[in-house]
Formats: structure tokens, C-alpha cells, sequence
């Protein structure tokens, strides 16, 4: 049982998102006043006493990443230097995850010193959902909570009963998140093997499985740009496939992705809100945002009361 009192921040990146978090914990956010000097420079007062208390900022190092990911390392070390007993960063959408080896000589690995700052900031723990690659909770010296939207994302596929299902794999590296897709939705398996060309363009080449005639549900960690699931839409269109669904974590949709999605013969596109995407569903009348507001509400009350999180997915109380 932890006696410090349990209080929720948030960020100025998803406030909608934080809201929710305290709705499910039946609570008030903390307060703070995040301002900005006249060079641009933000500052930020904590409204709330968080003297031993245990803290949770809630803020997606999403777009603008880099000023996402200032406004939390400021949050974090004013709630150090505040006496908090103990603090949580709560990143549903964990920027510059993708940079997490060196692929080619004299580039960064920006996941590791990303995880560098946070802990340097102060963060004695760090909760996230679906983080790009699992070896990033390795690049952080503070326990990793690390949750997925899967169950989510797979609760509302079932609500829609759909037959004849087979989930793809959009690349080879997929393979094993739609497998458990496939198990979860009693559907059959298949995947299709690309090659990437560059950062925004990939090449999709064949399809191990059978997608003709078949109702398809391709799930990703996130939709950026577009290339790799409207490459597969096509593919998949030119083979037969019947009704496709494309679902992902993370909606970090470009400009560029809100585009080609729009232009693709997609039926439905499944998307949680790690990251504000209500603008973007007014460009995309076929977007569906689930919420992991309850998920992430139920992990920081677990966190709070020291109980097993990874208890929300197998059935623990």
C-alpha cells in the first residue's frame, strides 16, 4: 500500500487525454500554469502541493516532438525540486523511438538519450503504450512500464463480428503482434514482404497467405505516413482481399498520411488517442479513435498502490 497521496499532471500535449485519465480515477487533475517568456522559452508553476506525494505527468512526446519533449523534462525536474515523493512520466506516445540502433555509421541513437533526459530530468519511473521497439525499456535505468493497446484495439474488432477474417502482417516484423491478433480474433494469418526505400516510401513485394475473398485487418504500432498500409492496400486489392481494416496505437499521421489514406480503399482505419487526433478525423470520416485513457488510468492506480500491472492483461484483480 503506498501512503503518499496520488495526484495526476498534465502536459500541454494531450490535456483531452489526462482528463479522461482522472475521470477513470475519479479524481481532480493537479493544477499548473505552463506559460512561455517572450523568446519562447516555457516555464511551469505547480498550482498543487506535491510535497510527498506521488506524482504522475501525463505528456505524448508527440508532435511538436521536441517542444513535447522540453515541456515534460521542465515538468519533470519542477516536480523534483517540489519535494514529490515520487514521479511517474506518463508518455502514451514516446517520440524518437524509432532511432534505437545505429543502422549506417555516424548517426544518433535519439531513443537512448531521449530515456537519458527523462531519467536525468528526474523521472523515477516511466509508464508508455506500445513502445516502437520492446529493447527501448532496456535504454532506461528507472522501471519501464510498458502497456499495449492490443486488447483495446482487439475488444472493439470483436463488437464487429467479422467473417471470413484473416489479419495481415504489414511487413515481416509484424509478425508477431498479428499473430496474437489472429489468436485473439480466431482468424487466419498472413503477411506481406516489402522493402523500404527510403524514410517515407516502401515497396511492398508479395503475400504469404491467402487473402482472396477474405475480410482483412492489418495492425501497426503507428500510421505516420501512410506508405507502409496504403502499400499494402493496394497489394492487397490487386489479390482479391474483400473489406480492409487498418488499425494502429499510434495515429502520428502526417500531413502526407492524411492524404494518401484518403486516396486508399480502406474501409475503416482504427486508431487510440495516445496522440490528439480529433482534427484529423474531421479530414478522415472513416477514422475510429478508441480511447486507452481507462487502460493507462487502471496502470497508474495500480503503479499507486503497488500492484501488479501486468495483471490488466491476464485477468488479475
Amino acid at each position: 500500500m503506498n501512503h503518499h497521496p496520488l495526484i495526476v499532471f498534465s502536459g500541454s500535449s494531450h490535456p483531452g487525454l489526462a482528463a479522461a485519465i482522472c475521470r477513470h480515477l475519479e479524481m481532480e487533475p493537479g493544477q499548473s500554469r505552463i506559460w512561455r517568456f517572450p523568446d519562447g522559452e516555457k516555464s511551469i508553476k505547480l498550482e498543487s502541493d506535491v510535497r510527498g506525494r506521488d506524482c504522475f505527468i501525463v505528456q505524448s512526446t508527440c508532435h511538436p516532438v521536441d517542444e513535447n519533449l522540453v515541456e515534460l523534462l521542465i515538468f519533470l525536474d519542477c516536480l523534483r525540486r517540489a519535494s514529490a515523493a515520487r514521479i511517474t512520466a506518463v508518455v502514451p506516445y514516446f517520440g524518437y523511438a524509432r532511432q534505437d540502433r545505429k543502422d549506417e555509421g555516424r548517426v544518433p541513437i535519439t531513443a537512448k538519450l531521449a530515456a537519458n533526459l527523462i531519467t536525468a530530468a528526474g523521472a523515477d519511473r516511466l509508464l508508455s503504450v506500445d513502445l516502437h521497439a520492446n529493447q527501448l525499456q532496456g535504454f532506461f535505468d528507472i522501471p519501464v512500464d510498458h502497456l499495449t493497446a492490443e486488447p483495446v484495439i482487439v475488444k472493439y474488432l470483436r463488437t464487429k463480428q467479422i467473417k471470413d477474417l484473416t489479419v495481415v502482417a504489414p511487413d515481416v516484423g509484424n509478425m508477431k503482434t498479428a499473430s496474437r491478433y489472429a489468436t485473439a480474433l480466431g482468424a487466419d494469418l498472413a503477411t506481406i514482404y516489402k522493402r523500404r526505400i527510403n524514410g517515407c516510401e516502401v515497396a511492398c513485394g508479395e503475400i504469404i497467405g491467402q487473402v482472396k475473398g477474405r475480410n482483412i485487418v492489418m495492425c501497426d504500432d503507428m500510421i505516420t505516413t501512410g506508405g507502409t498500409i496504403c502499400g499494402a492496400v493496394d497489394l492487397l486489392r490487386k489479390r482479391g482481399a474483400g473489406r480492409i481494416i487498418a488499425g494502429a496505437t499510434h495515429g502520428v499521421l502526417t500531413e502526407q498520411g492524411i492524404e494518401r489514406i484518403q486516396k486508399a480503399d480502406l474501409d475503416e482505419v482504427i486508431v487510440t488517442d495516445t496522440v490528439p487526433t480529433a482534427d484529423k478525423a474531421e479530414r478522415l470520416n472513416h477514422l475510429k479513435i478508441l480511447s486507452v485513457a481507462d487502460l493507462l488510468g487502471e496502470a497508474i492506480r495500480r503503479i499507486h498502490l503497488n500492484q501488479s500491472v501486468s495483471g490488466i492483461f491476464n485477468g488479475k484483480k
